[in-house]
């Protein structure tokens, strides 16, 4: 809009440069053989009865490897006699709908067709118990009638909204993934302070109601790699889940330099956080719980990933998003999300400029006490991948100061924005 390019003139954008950012690099190079190794290893898969109906959970989360290390999962079961089966696990996710949380499965390459095994869904639950502290425990409804034991799956990571020996892992799948949209309501009625405390107590009650073999807890590296395969027998979930969270924290990635005036976010969605971008990574939450770090004054979103599906919570930690991004947006499926969190927060509309160059151009213009030309600007793809990022030229000094970061370019270019959209 014309009044916007009046507003927003000789608001210069700075030239940026390339570097990368050195992280330690642990991985698995032959994933399907450490699932393998694990499995046996662990003796989990002698609990296994031929012939037992054995639903294996999965989530929501973009997690590396997930469908490979699942469909490795499903192979060993059916070698040890059984007659497995995926069931979405996912809390309110998919717009807490069956049909719609089997479209996230299919996003992420699971389906009936590449696991060679069913994949029954539904939002339906019933209810197994109920805890020391008065809490309806709910059961997927096909986990509950339709399978004689479950085996869950999911990466062990730091939460986005809450800390805790639980955040998210193999106990949050069982209280949330498999409890679907009441369960992540109960858990999430006592506000992002308590969050830990209700998986806690609701995965301990269901691990006594509902045959879970053993879990599949994955970690990930600073590159987005699966870098830890560990399987846990049900009894040992608990116990051992927090030793796994905190490796995990020390594996994360991290904007190096500490202090900038504006993060420009390539794109966020579900496959990316679960808050579109990792509150960990932009130092900013959605929730009093966590305090904001001081890191950035704006922030601004350029656009949603293909597979968020039009999902964007977390947008709310955004100042500025192109139009682009706002239009893409699906309230169908980013609403359902804070209605179950209580967190409003997270879907909160920021300013929405009409392309790419004026949402920077918003993001600087905005920024106080900066001088003119001196504006310190970092731009990422998105807060998995932080290894290769761009920073502007007030940056280049810290930058190569820094023994974790190369410059991989002689000279500063200007940045590479869509005007049109």
């Amino acid at each position: 809009m014309e009044i916007f390019e009046d507003l927003l003139k000789g608001c210069g954008i700075p030239k940026v440069i390339k570097i990368r950012q050195n992280f330690p690099r642990p991985g698995l190079q032959d994933i399907q053989g450490a699932v393998k190794h694990e499995l046996q290893q662990r003796g989990v898969l002698e609990r296994v009865k031929r012939g037992a109906r054995v639903a294996v959970t999965v989530g929501s989360r973009g997690i590396a490897n997930i469908s490979l290390i699942t469909r490795e999962i499903v192979a060993n079961l059916l070698e040890a006699g059984a007659h497995p089966f995926i069931i979405p696990a996912m809390g309110s996710h998919g717009g807490a709908t069956a049909a719609g949380q089997v479209e996230v499965l299919r996003s992420l390459g699971i389906t009936g067709e590449t696991m060679g095994v069913p994949v029954k869904a539904t939002m339906d639950v019933i209810r197994v118990g109920i805890t020391e502290k008065n809490l309806p425990v709910w059961v997927d409804k096909i986990a509950a009638t339709e399978a004689n034991a479950v085996v869950v799956i999911n990466r062990i990571k730091p939460h986005t909204t809450f800390r805790g020996p639980y955040e998210s892992g193999l106990a949050k799948m069982i209280a949330i993934g498999l409890g679907k949209q009441i369960g992540a309501e109960l858990c999430h009625a006592a506000g992002p302070a308590n969050m830990s405390l209700r998986i806690e107590e609701l995965a301990r009650h269901m691990l006594t109601k509902v045959n879970i073999l053993f879990g599949v807890g994955v970690i990930e590296n600073a590159y987005d790699e699966t870098c830890t395969i560990t399987a846990l027998p049900a009894e040992e979930i608990m116990d051992r889940e927090p030793a796994l969270l905190a490796e995990a924290r020390l594996k994360m990635p991290r904007i190096l330099i500490d202090q900038y005036d504006v993060l420009v976010v390539d794109e966020m969605g579900k496959n990316i956080s679960g808050t579109g971008m990792d509150p960990n990574i932009i130092g900013r939450y959605t929730t009093d719980t966590l305090k904001n770090e001081d890191w950035s004054q704006r922030i601004v979103v350029l656009d949603l990933t293909r597979e968020t599906q039009g999902n964007a919570n977390g947008i709310g930690l955004a100042d500025i998003c192109t139009r682009r991004t706002f239009e893409k947006m699906d309230f169908c499926k980013t609403y359902p999300n804070s209605l179950t969190t209580r967190i409003v927060d997270s879907v909160r509309i920021p300013m929405v400029m009409e392309n790419d160059e004026q949402a920077v151009q918003a993001a600087i213009k905005t920024c106080f006490d900066v001088e003119p030309g001196r504006i310190r600007l970092i731009r990422i793809k998105n807060t998995l991948q932080l290894e290769e990022i761009y920073i502007s030229e007030s940056l280049i000094p810290e930058a190569r100061k820094n023994p974790l970061i190369d410059i991989l370019e002689e000279l500063p270019k200007t940045m590479d924005l869509d005007k049109i959209n």
